[in-house]
């Protein structure tokens, strides 16, 4: 069994990371899919077999992409079941702490150093103030950073799946198209890996252009390189759409602390989105343009920002008792 006193894990639709927390450091950093195992169980009695032997851990703190409630969590982009109280009983584990990914997301934005972000645009974050986090990845996580008398708060949030909203005719006709396919249009629809790909195809039908079967990764591949007009067109738009939703939940939350964005598909095209109209779009809030100007976007490139959330969850969790 792995040595060290916790496993944290970072579950998402596609990937599924593991890491060991032993006297505050994170290490023997695993990544499996999780099509290749049946559970989260089964996945991790393979990562516990594949670090080196010594006294089993007591405690565990999963991130998972789906809301949790009840100790328990269906992922929303995933077959996965995951409860605290099997993964207890079948792991011997004293303690487990279930919680969003998101909202460990959120809960490492204090302690991000200036090197796990790139700044996009804004100027100075307002002190005590709110902060949002959203990121596409398999899906579009949203959550938000409240300040609190017993220090900030995490606020949980479905906002991935709310509606997505055009700014111009084009995007209309966008959504309209999308409007056939799937009925309600979430964000989520557009701001995500499977989001970009329908983005692509949406705009391909509608400039009566043929179809390729490309991945996420193919299409932001050829609009960077600019050797594809329509995978161009559907990444920036793509861009310009999530400076409309960043810019929306800034609003709606207040975040003057600033917005992070996480997942992980932007931080691979962080100067195509730094040169896109994500921040106009950001902006364009009429009367709140000014607002929004000051507020600052960054892009977190920290490859694990959800393991340092959770190992401040266990390191508070361990303070109160």
């Amino acid at each position: 069994m792995a040595r060290g006193t916790a496993i944290l894990a970072d579950i998402g639709g596609t990937n599924a990371r593991f890491a060991r927390l032993r006297d505050g450091r994170i290490g023997a950093r695993r990544q499996v899919r999780v099509a290749d195992y049946p559970s989260l169980s089964s996945a991790l009695r393979a990562y516990l077999a594949s670090v080196d032997s010594g006294p089993a851990p007591k405690r565990m703190a999963v991130a998972a992409a789906g809301p949790v409630a009840g100790g328990k969590v269906s992922l929303t982009n995933s077959p996965w079941r995951i409860s605290t109280a099997a993964l207890r009983a079948t792991f011997k584990f004293k303690d487990v702490i279930l919680v969003n990914d998101f909202a460990a997301v959120a809960r490492a934005v204090p302690h991000l150093s200036k090197t796990h972000t790139v700044v996009i645009g804004g100027r100075r974050a307002a002190p005590e103030a709110p902060v949002a986090v959203l990121g596409p990845g398999t899906g579009l996580g949203v959550a938000g950073l409240v300040p609190g008398p017993a220090g900030p708060q995490v606020l949980v949030t479905e906002g991935g799946h709310v509606t997505m909203a055009p700014s111009d005719a084009r995007e209309s006709a966008i959504l309209e198209h999308l409007r056939g396919r799937f009925g309600h249009v979430s964000v989520e629809r557009v701001l995500s890996g499977d989001g970009l790909v329908n983005l692509y195809q949406a705009i391909a039908a509608l400039d009566d252009r043929p179809v390729e079967a490309l991945d996420p990764a193919q299409i932001t591949e050829r609009a960077v390189a600019g050797s594809c007009r329509i995978c161009g067109a559907a990444l920036a738009t793509f861009c310009a759409m999530l400076g409309t939703v960043a810019g929306n939940l800034a609003l709606t939350l207040g975040a003057r602390g600033g917005v992070y964005l996480a997942g992980g598909m932007v931080p691979r095209f962080v100067p195509y989105l730094a040169a896109s109209a994500f921040r106009d779009r950001f902006e364009n809030k009429g009367r709140f343009r000014a607002y929004l100007a000051a507020i600052p976007v960054r892009v977190i490139v920290h490859p694990d920002p959800a393991f340092i959330g959770l190992r401040a969850l266990l390191e508070g969790r361990g303070r109160r008792r």
